[in-house]
């Protein structure tokens, strides 16, 4: 007897994202709402689960690496923030080319007016995290490394299993329950969107600066595909492509840290072995954002032009450093960069142009939000990449290395 064939993750996304335009633009207010509330609903379950993920993955990641855990984890903390400081930089020289050609007074004036503009949901439920996602990092860090070090000696054998029961515990969550309701989160943001005339006021007036930003994430991706590809000789249009379901899952739910559960799964196709891939993947979500950089770049450098506010490299290299370490905390939620970005960008627009409560900075988070599930995409594919330079250093050196070392 054949197996009914199922339909897989991303055409279901795709499929979710057309379901959401369609509703939010031709469905009436109470039928959007009911959607955006079975949505909201989901999303709050999400964001306690995503801590709790967060220690049972990394921690048992960072606790089977018997062999150079200290040494992977500041190989990637560095290979992370590197690559954020240099897409910042990167998305500021051309954005500062190419925006003065295209780019209208009353653009941002009229975006603004969608920013606030939401469905609403007839209720809500308070689902509070029993520990916040930084937090959650540092427990997994703390836990994964002592494990590593202790485990088989004195102590630490009954903890390393406890985890590893956890582990097991979290990842069927994840299957049963996260992954297969992930297009109806999707749906439900889609619907909010168009209901609330976000979408066609993007598509219609900043088409120019939108497709400009995507561009750069795009070839910033084949950039860190390829320099992958090449260290660890594997092709990087094949990593790319495993990568689509975890960059079409991070467009919808508009955080790094709610499409850990697919980008696992894109990281297994890329040959990632478990053990990285289980620390690697979810401390990126935290901690690598280049896509977010580049908006986030992108956009200051288009206000200013909009408002004729002096900008150069010499502003933005200071604030792209200081922001590669502030969002850290960001990703749990959508628009959780810009955010965090608030009380710094008078960095690049001055005191008086730069308060958080003023026109400007509003304007400037209006046209964010616009484009933040394409960086949130490109946040999470990149984390992939930068797992691939992880394996190839931890299987051909640091193993390679270890083992030599007992010989002699």
């Amino acid at each position: 007897m054949k197996e009914k064939k199922q339909l897989g993750l991303v055409p279901k996304l795709i499929i979710a994202i057309i379901v959401g335009i369609l509703i939010g633009q031709f469905m009436p207010l109470w039928f959007c709402k009911t959607i955006v509330t079975v949505s909201s609903i989901f999303s709050t379950f999400l964001k306690f689960v995503i801590p709790l993920m967060i220690v049972a993955y990394v921690t048992m990641g960072i606790a089977d690496l018997t062999q150079g855990a200290g040494k992977l984890l500041l190989i990637t903390v560095a290979l992370a923030y590197g690559s954020t400081l240099i897409a910042g930089s990167a998305s500021y020289v051309i954005s500062s080319t190419l925006f003065p050609h295209f780019m209208s007074a009353d653009a941002l004036e009229k975006i603004q007016a969608t920013a606030d503009a939401t469905v609403g949901t007839y209720f809500s439920i308070s689902i509070p995290a029993l520990i916040d996602t930084l937090s959650a990092v540092v427990l997994a860090f703390m836990m994964g490394l002592c494990l590593s070090t202790l485990r088989g000696k004195t102590v630490g054998d009954s903890l390393y299993n406890c985890m590893k029961d956890f582990a097991a515990i979290i990842d069927n969550v994840l299957q049963k329950a996260i992954v297969p309701l992930l297009p109806l989160y999707i749906c439900g943001t889609f619907v909010d969107m168009t209901y609330s005339g976000k979408t066609f006021t993007i598509l219609g007036i900043l088409w120019k600066v939108f497709l400009v930003v995507i561009l750069m994430h795009l070839c910033y991706l084949l950039i860190q595909f390829t320099v992958a590809g090449t260290l660890s000789h594997k092709n990087p249009l094949a990593m790319m492509k495993n990568q689509i379901p975890g960059y079409t899952t991070a467009i919808g739910t508009q955080s790094s840290a709610a499409t850990i559960p697919v980008n696992l799964q894109c990281a297994e196709k890329d040959g990632v072995c478990a053990q990285i891939r289980n620390f690697v993947v979810p401390l990126c979500a935290n901690i690598h954002m280049c896509g977010s950089m580049i908006t986030i770049t992108a956009c200051a450098t288009a206000v200013c032009l909009m408002h004729d506010l002096p900008i150069s490299l010499g502003t933005v290299i200071p604030f792209i450093m200081t922001l590669g370490v502030a969002m850290v905390a960001s990703p749990g939620a959508p628009g959780g960069s810009i955010m965090t970005a608030l009380p710094f960008l008078y960095m690049v627009f001055g005191k008086e142009a730069g308060d958080p409560n003023g026109p400007i900075c509003a304007l400037m988070v209006a046209l964010y939000i616009t484009q933040d599930s394409f960086g949130t995409a490109c946040n999470v594919s990149g984390d992939n990449a930068i797992g691939v330079v992880v394996d190839h250093i931890y299987k051909h050196f640091i193993l390679k290395k270890d083992e030599a070392e007992a010989v002699a």
